[in-house]
């Protein structure tokens, strides 16, 4: 989906995570996250139903330790789970 500047963004929004969370299970597409706090550490986005250690290996995006808005757009099979880094708050748009 992309609103009248042409910005790709997602239907779905998940809002100020702080810890590993799934945000979806199953196909879908992660598209946009916003780091809102930069934290010590880059974070990732990965191909995945879980947050088990041994389920988050298929990284799909990387999140910056910088704050801002950065392009995803990538194809999820098995769902969408998000890891922000050490001391990271993020916001991710998904379909």
């Amino acid at each position: 989906m992309s609103d009248f500047f042409g910005v790709s963004q997602g239907q779905h929004a998940a809002l100020n995570i702080s810890t590993p969370t799934t945000v979806k299970t199953g196909t879908g597409r992660a598209q946009r996250v916003n780091v809102l706090v930069a934290g010590s550490a880059a974070g990732a986005v990965y191909d995945s139903a879980s947050v088990a250690a041994d389920a988050i290996t298929d990284q799909v995006g990387a999140i910056p330790n910088a704050l801002g808005s950065y392009l995803i757009d990538m194809p999820c099979l098995q769902g969408i789970t998000v890891a922000p880094g050490a001391g990271q708050t993020v916001t991710i748009s998904y379909d």
